[in-house]
């Protein structure tokens, strides 16, 4: 997530920079038949072509929207995996107890055990942010392209890319746990089964009464919800047959959109030329300047094709990389940050030791 609040311009063009050169050379090859070879009937109506192009605003708006739909409903979720998080801490903390206990913990046993609640909870959260970050068949093409690799390597850093999910997950729970969720295969998912189960045998135990484990159960449930939430978002991707087909419509209207705009330019310079004809003197260095200028006047019409033409691609290539909100780009929610900073806060709602210190960012761009 970029946190400044304007994107910086150098960043977009350098993102942007290879198609830039592509729209100047897809503009000027027509220019060049056109004026030099002198094929002036390589031309296509503006009026045709300017519906065409309304019709791709109103195709990449929609695909602008929905990507923006996934976005936010994923920040809606783990909005409520933040929220959610605090309420079972302060269940942990405040409902177990040796109230109704058939032997009596010490304090100090009474606290290891909400400590390995919470930290298995931590657990949950590490491999489901790992889960959320794995590569799907439609989100690879992004993180291949040259581009989108380079901004990545230079820019920011995605942890879990670096730090294998073993290494990040071991020091939260038990050897025997550990093995026992890897040796399966939706890992988050049994780390909530292994809380449903401790906590059950606590309730035997009498260190939570019936009432509150049911509480506490129904807090594992929404972990649940939440997670599923999560999974549908990430497994089930922006419909690909409008993607690819936004995709196409944009380039078709890119190729064609030189064609369309040379006429016009022309006409002006022919415009110009009318003008210069009442000229008192057609000798002096002002004028042949200008002469020049409105004779070959149709060759800026490449660079207002080039801009159209970036307009409309960086448009569709903005939704095309927000499409997917976990993948780890510069615009998806940060789900790392998030995360530790969860960590943190619930670490010290149960007065917990060596509790790490909030992720440094680097360039704005907050993961």
């Amino acid at each position: 997530m970029y946190i400044k609040r304007i994107f910086p311009i150098k960043g977009m063009l350098k993102w942007t920079k290879r198609e830039i050169f592509l729209f100047i050379l897809i503009g000027t090859i027509p220019v060049i038949l056109f004026d030099i070879v002198g094929l002036k009937w390589l031309n296509v109506p503006w009026l045709p072509l300017g519906v065409f192009g309304t019709a791709i605003s109103f195709l990449i708006s929609f695909k602008n929207n929905a990507s923006y739909d996934r976005l936010w409903e994923a920040r809606k979720i783990w909005g409520g995996i933040v929220n959610t998080s605090r309420s079972w801490t302060i269940m942990v903390k405040d409902f177990i107890d040796n109230t109704h206990a058939k032997t009596l913990l010490s304090a100090d046993e009474l606290q290891a055990v909400k400590k390995e609640l919470v930290h298995r909870h931590i657990a949950w959260l590490t491999a489901l942010r790992y889960q959320m970050r794995g590569d799907k068949p439609w989100e690879t093409h992004l993180k291949k392209d040259k581009q989108n690799a380079a901004f990545r390597e230079n820019h920011y850093l995605v942890f879990e890319d670096r730090i294998p999910i073993r290494e990040a997950i071991k020091s939260y729970i038990s050897e025997e746990e550990f093995e026992e969720i890897f040796s399966k295969g939706n890992k988050p998912s049994q780390l909530l089964g292994l809380q449903s189960k401790r906590l059950k045998e606590l309730m035997n135990k009498g260190f939570i009464e019936d009432f509150r484990h049911m509480e506490m159960m129904n807090i594992l449930v929404e972990f649940y919800t939440l997670q599923g939430k999560s999974e549908r978002i990430k497994n089930f991707p922006y419909p690909r047959q409008y993607a690819t087909l936004n995709y196409i419509f944009v380039w078709i209207f890119i190729f064609l959109l030189p064609f369309g705009i040379m006429q016009s330019f022309e006409a002006i310079g022919s415009h110009i030329m009318e003008e210069l004809s009442e000229h008192s003197s057609s000798t002096n260095l002002g004028h042949i300047i200008q002469e020049f200028i409105a004779n070959h006047f149709v060759w800026f019409s490449i660079p207002f094709s080039a801009l159209l033409s970036w307009v409309f691609h960086t448009m569709e290539k903005i939704g095309e990389n927000t499409e997917n909100p976990f993948e780890g780009g510069v615009n998806d929610i940060p789900i790392t940050d998030l995360s530790r900073g969860i960590e943190i806060d619930i670490r010290q709602l149960i007065n917990d030791k060596d509790i790490p210190e909030p992720y440094i960012w680097k360039n704005d761009i907050v993961m």
